[in-house]
């Protein structure tokens, strides 16, 4: 496979979401089919990191994690993270959610709280109803997806919360009835809120590793976007490892680049998250007991002026058994705006993108996913 190119440059007087949105894709399409050479060094392995030491009263000790974090950053765009202190047995509980979703939830009641029924993306999302690539290959995977509530949210907010189209009536989520899957929304509501306050402290840690004050993000995350799927992917009715000669046939979700600030990864045992490195080759991420997969996302990449990777990444489920994974990907207010940090320019390089609002960008590359374009 072809190795990356740059960026597209970007015309400022095209400022817009829709713009940026499909600049994205085209940027996407040329990292994986572009004939030319990077200078980006290759990797064969993604850094875990312990965060035990970033709940730490010491600075110094906040600050030796988040170098690592700025080495992952500027490498791989990828890293695992362990001593999160999210419980294992929560960790488990909400996979197990999953696997009810999918098997005990009638199929009538799916359809009830289809996506098609919501102007944001959420709900049940069956296979092949979306696609990252524009539908030149089959998702195998479905989903449960949902977003921000403030009763999701451990602080409550701070009732100024903004939806993806800029509305600010109310949570625009579809839950299954709690008579079907009693304790379900429970469930759903102690791991979320458990994994945004992480995001939280994450956000803090990222602002060390780019030299900023530690809560430089904070008043941009008073009523965050936070988009979290259950996601289950069948089977492969071809189990074959991961190799150059193997023609992949069951893509369980696409190649892409995630939309907003990073995505934390919650998956099950089995493999089936790979990584694009710049030479061109795939890399599993294999589990790691007890952690969770952290990734830079588009936001981040824009903020940085592509200091920080965006990394290239797909799911192809290789093994025998169901995989389920569930992220959060995590997203400033989505009424902020998103431009290229001052510390993040030079006088050489001025900024590689224009500024962006939050959420239309991430409603923008959502609607580029589904059949109509529409949202």
């Amino acid at each position: 496979m072809a190795a990356m190119t740059n960026p597209p440059a970007s015309n400022p007087s095209t400022e817009g979401s829709r713009v940026a949105a499909l600049e994205a894709q085209k940027y996407l399409d040329s990292r994986l089919h572009a004939a030319t050479t990077t200078t980006t060094p290759p990797f064969r392995s993604i850094p875990i990191i312990d965060l035990t030491s970033s709940f730490s009263a010491s600075l110094a000790d906040r600050n030796a994690v988040a170098k690592q974090i700025h080495e992952a950053c500027t490498t791989v765009g990828f890293f695992y993270i362990i001593g999160h202190g999210i419980p294992k047995a929560l960790c488990d509980a909400t996979l197990q959610l999953a696997a009810r979703f999918f098997h005990d939830l009638p199929q009538v009641s799916k359809e009830a709280i289809h996506m098609k029924h919501s102007k944001h993306f959420r709900g049940y999302e069956p296979a092949a109803f979306s696609s990252v690539n524009n539908f030149t290959s089959k998702e195998t995977k479905e989903a449960f997806n949902w977003g921000y509530e403030a009763g999701l949210d451990p602080t409550g907010g701070d009732g100024k919360y903004v939806e993806l189209d800029g509305t600010t009536d109310g949570s625009k989520n579809q839950w299954p009835q709690e008579s079907e899957l009693p304790g379900f929304y429970e469930g759903i509501a102690r791991y979320y809120g458990h994994v945004l306050q992480l995001s939280r402290h994450l956000c803090k840690l990222f602002a060390l590793s780019l030299q900023l004050p530690e809560e430089y993000f904070d008043p941009l995350i008073t009523h965050p976007g936070g988009i979290a799927r259950l996601i289950r992917y069948p089977p492969s009715t071809n189990p074959k490892p991961l190799s150059e000669l193997n023609e992949d046939e069951e893509i369980g979700l696409g190649a892409h680049t995630d939309y907003e600030c990073f995505t934390l990864l919650l998956q099950d045992s089995n493999p089936g998250l790979e990584i694009f490195s710049p030479d061109g080759r795939w890399i599993s991420a294999e589990p790691v007991d007890g952690g969770i997969v952290v990734n830079v996302a588009d936001f981040l990449m824009r903020w940085t002026n592509e200091k920080y990777k965006s990394t290239v990444h797909r799911v192809v489920n290789r093994t025998a058994k169901e995989r389920y994974s569930v992220p959060l990907f995590f997203s400033i207010n989505y009424d902020e705006k998103v431009e290229t940090l001052p510390s993040c320019r030079t006088e050489d390089s001025d900024s590689k993108f224009p500024p962006i609002t939050a959420g239309r960008y991430v409603l923008d590359r959502l609607s580029l996913t589904v059949e109509t374009g529409q949202y």
